[in-house]
């Protein structure tokens, strides 16, 4: 009977072990998951971000042409009759619908 106890100890010692050991191993997976996780979401985000940031300077870029472009004041007067229908003296204004 003092052999099986001797051996019973031992046994819970190691079973013990064992599943404190499983659970710091399941415990640091999901953390280590989590985190990657996190990681490609902000990798993605930053992606966005990035394509955001091109399709704004490509805006800007036209918007710096227009700009200069509305420094010409013929091209004013000529945008001003073609979008407001604004006409010289004398002209008048036919407007075509569009198919």
């Amino acid at each position: 009977m003092a052999k099986y106890q001797k051996k019973l100890k031992p046994r819970k010692r190691a079973i013990f072990l064992a599943l404190g050991s499983i659970l710091v191993i399941v415990v640091v997976t999901f953390s280590i998951g989590r985190y990657w996780v996190e990681i490609i979401e902000k990798y993605q985000e930053k992606q966005e971000l990035e394509n955001e940031l091109l399709a704004l300077k490509e805006k800007e870029e036209e918007l710096k042409v227009d700009a200069n472009k509305l420094q010409n004041p013929d091209y004013v007067a000529r945008y001003a009759r073609e979008k407001y229908l604004y006409s010289k003296e004398g002209e008048y204004i036919l407007q075509i619908p569009e198919e």
